[in-house]
């Protein structure tokens, strides 16, 4: 049995030093499309890398996840304390 994985992620901007906060259930084919220009969101801010992600077998969770960093400060700065050397690494 084959489970499907669904992601939440972060990614840095290698040029402008900003975050973004995504879902996915293609991880590795979502930050090909970030770096192509295809999401107008990130596309000013190409390239990037992938800093965090989180999988999930629910996609309702992650979902839910997603939500909470983008809309509760609380969850995304107690994140960002928790990976603060993957954030800061050049």
């Amino acid at each position: 049995m084959v489970i499907k994985m669904h992601f939440v992620y972060i990614l840095k901007s290698e040029r402008r030093n900003q975050l973004y906060i995504g879902y996915t259930g293609d991880l590795r084919k979502r930050i090909k499309e970030h770096n192509a220009g295809l999401s107008p969101a990130t596309k000013p801010y190409i390239p990037w890398k992938i800093i965090y992600y989180e999988a999930y077998t629910s996609e309702t969770e992650a979902r839910h996840r997603e939500h909470n960093l983008k809309l509760r400060s609380n969850a995304w700065n107690q994140l960002k304390r928790r990976i603060k050397q993957s954030i800061n690494a050049d």
